[in-house]
């Protein structure tokens, strides 16, 4: 296989989850991340922000709408760096208002991704995809992003055959 990066960010904390919130000790994205990590044998980056979002869902939520609305770029706690020996960025994320949390935006916009493939993969509980295909489109235009992958997130345990499967199509 060529050079992957298995890069993810996720939360941990209260969630929504089936249709009710839970507490996520691990949060989905970074179950499937692993999941997919373990599978391709590639480099795995989370994707972290200096200032934690909150345990509490609803405080989360509020936080990441006014991110949105605002169009920011949460600082991260470590940068990745040099990309250029990765061939394939396969990046993970929950669907948060329709599209990535704003963290990813930060991490893309801070590394090459030129000449790259990128494989979105976003955990939802009922939203799938939303505008995030589009969004790392718009962000990375001299990359070759692939169909992404929507996994509902309290289902990501079991979601092994989708995964491998699109992996095996795409890589």
């Amino acid at each position: 296989m060529n050079n992957i990066l298995v890069a993810y960010f996720s939360h941990k904390g209260e969630a929504y989850v089936n249709g009710e919130i839970q507490v996520l000790t691990k949060g989905n994205t970074e179950i499937v991340a692993e999941m997919i990590q373990e599978k391709v044998k590639g480099d795995l980056f989370q994707i972290e922000t200096d200032t934690p979002y909150p345990y509490d869902h609803l405080e989360t939520v509020t936080i990441a709408q006014r991110e949105k609305r605002l169009n920011m770029r949460p600082a991260l706690k470590k940068t990745l760096g040099d990309t250029s020996s990765y061939d394939t960025i396969i990046l993970c994320y929950p669907n948060w208002w329709n599209t990535m949390p704003m963290a990813v935006y930060t991490f893309l916009e801070s590394i090459d991704t030129n000449n790259k493939v990128i494989l979105p993969l976003c955990t939802h509980e009922g939203s799938g995809l939303g505008n995030s295909e589009r969004e790392v489109k718009k962000l990375c235009r001299n990359a070759k992003v692939l169909e992404g992958l929507a996994l509902i997130g309290g289902h990501v345990r079991e979601s092994q055959s989708q995964v491998e499967s699109w992996l095996h199509h795409n890589l």
